[in-house]
């Protein structure tokens, strides 16, 4: 198990616990351990999020957390559309609050698939 996936089990039981005295803590770590993932982690995590997120009892990850995680993950890997379209995905998910971010990450996708297929015929 990575480290990210188990400070991230750590926060939401916590969470789900409802255990106050212990959550600001786990969720500074799980914050800190975020931060410095890679993308390769952060995507799994959320692949594994999506595939067995209540599976053990706990809650989803908070909206904020799939936000800031997609947000490192596309900062890391600001030219792979389909991680692009993702976390649009997600943000509509979440509401039409983050409806202008989730678009413009659409038209990044989108201008990213078009310069490859335009340089493909060089």
């Amino acid at each position: 198990m990575s480290e990210l996936l188990r400070v991230t089990q750590n926060m939401q039981q916590a969470i789900g616990g409802n255990d106050e005295e212990r959550l600001g803590e786990v969720t500074m770590y799980f914050t800190e351990t975020l931060t410095f993932a890679t993308a390769d982690e952060i995507v799994a995590l959320l692949e594994h999020e999506r595939r067995h997120g209540h599976e053990h009892g706990f809650p989803g990850l908070p909206e904020w957390a799939v936000t800031l995680a997609y947000r490192l993950a596309c900062l890391q890997r600001p030219d792979d559309p389909a991680l692009l379209r993702e976390a649009a995905a997600a943000l509509l998910r979440i509401g039409p609050v983050r409806d202008g971010h989730a678009e413009e990450l659409k038209r990044r996708a989108d201008l990213l698939e078009s310069e490859a297929r335009t340089g493909e015929g060089d």
